[in-house]
């Protein structure tokens, strides 16, 4: 991709519906800080129907949960030209579900486990979260085209949307 480009097809900012959001803890909103840093920092995103119509990025997003789907709003910066994309979530529960728990095991563990324990409950914390990244970009093929990093990040913060107190 040209330097022109990746500067083109990116997400300059993002924002949750924090209508959605109905509880998180520490350790959950540092990683959706850090998500959204990098996320800006680095990322490659690209609306395929904003773009035919001939629309240029940089592009705003917003992600919230609307009828038990992702709601991803994308917006041109700048202006207020936007399409809503709606992805439904059901692939993506049990996905959630594992990622939580194994958070879960791993948050826990840095307070008293092994590096070894640490290192292998990591391991399997990345084996879920690239499972998710890639099914992102398959729901994601002839709407959005994104890279790996980027789905990874935007599945953290789907993640985020649906913590339950």
């Amino acid at each position: 991709m040209s330097a022109e480009n990746a500067s083109k097809w990116r997400i300059a900012k993002i924002d949750l519906d924090e209508d959605t959001i109905l509880w998180r803890n520490a350790d959950v909103e540092q990683e959706r800080r850090v998500a959204i840093f990098d996320l800006i920092d680095e990322n490659t995103f690209k609306p395929l129907r904003l773009v035919e119509n001939g629309h240029d990025g940089p592009f705003n997003l917003k992600l919230g949960v609307q009828d038990g789907r992702l709601a991803m709003e994308i917006g041109v910066a700048g202006s207020d030209i936007a399409e809503t994309l709606i992805l439904g979530l059901a692939r993506f529960r049990r996905p959630i579900r594992e990622y939580f728990a194994i958070c879960d095991s791993y948050y826990q563990a840095i307070r008293k486990a092994t590096p070894a324990e640490i290192e292998t409950i990591d391991m399997a914390r990345r084996g879920v979260h690239n499972g998710a990244a890639e099914l992102l970009q398959e729901r994601l093929e002839g709407k959005v085209e994104t890279d790996f990093a980027t789905a990874r990040r935007l599945f953290t913060l789907i993640c985020v949307l649906h913590i339950k107190g």
